[in-house]
């Protein structure tokens, strides 16, 4: 949704959780624990993400590795809920995303679970898009299915509970919706009805 709005405004695309998947993947490969501050510390030091926009896709690399879908495994995305809950990969990675977004020339599209309450909490246009949490874990369960990962549906809903809830109660930016969001439940709308709300959103906002 946020790739085919960003190409439909000719806006850039940041897509803040994808480099929190970064840390995470590196952190994994490393050795790092999720919880070891000072080891985190100096691999944001080092670390490189960017993306680049190639046809359909939003590719994202890591120190110059494609690893798109590396980062969307399941045991990454775990990885990524419990590296994002510390303040020291929060603060470090700030600094970042606001950066990427500010020198897109005509505008930018964030994604991520805490734009709107804290990397962005002045921004023009906020959304809060919502669904069904079966809807969700369907949506989750073909994504992997199509990637050639075929896990038991129960599984997957499993694990997007754990993930909702560790986000949602964490200390650091939890999981919230901003006081000035527009909610948008998805339950029931094709991806192409989403997008085309949200569009109309923005589009209203910038002819005002």
């Amino acid at each position: 949704m946020s790739r085919l709005l960003a190409r439909r405004l000719g806006f850039a695309l940041v897509d803040t959780g994808a480099i929190y998947r970064c840390v995470a993947l590196s952190a994994v490969r490393g050795g790092i624990s999720p919880d070891d501050d000072t080891r985190l510390r100096e691999l944001l030091g080092r670390i490189r993400v960017r993306f680049e926009v190639a046809g359909e896709e939003n590719r994202v690399f890591l120190d110059e590795e494609d690893v798109t879908s590396r980062i969307r495994a399941p045991e990454i995305s775990m990885a990524a809920s419990a590296v994002s809950s510390r303040k020291v990969v929060r603060e470090g990675l700030l600094g970042l995303q606001r950066r990427l977004a500010l020198e897109a020339p005509r505008g930018a599209i964030l994604e991520g679970r805490d734009i709107g309450t804290v990397v962005f909490p002045d921004a023009d246009l906020k959304f809060f898009l919502g669904a069904d949490e079966s809807v969700r874990a369907r949506r989750r369960y073909e994504e992997l299915f199509q990637k050639g990962e075929d896990r038991p549906l129960e599984e997957v809903l499993a694990d997007q509970r754990k993930r909702d809830r560790d986000d949602a109660s964490r200390e650091v930016a939890p999981l919230k919706a901003a006081g000035d969001a527009v909610r948008v439940d998805s339950s029931a709308l094709p991806l192409s009805e989403v997008v085309q709300v949200l569009e109309r959103a923005v589009q209203g906002k910038l002819g005002r």
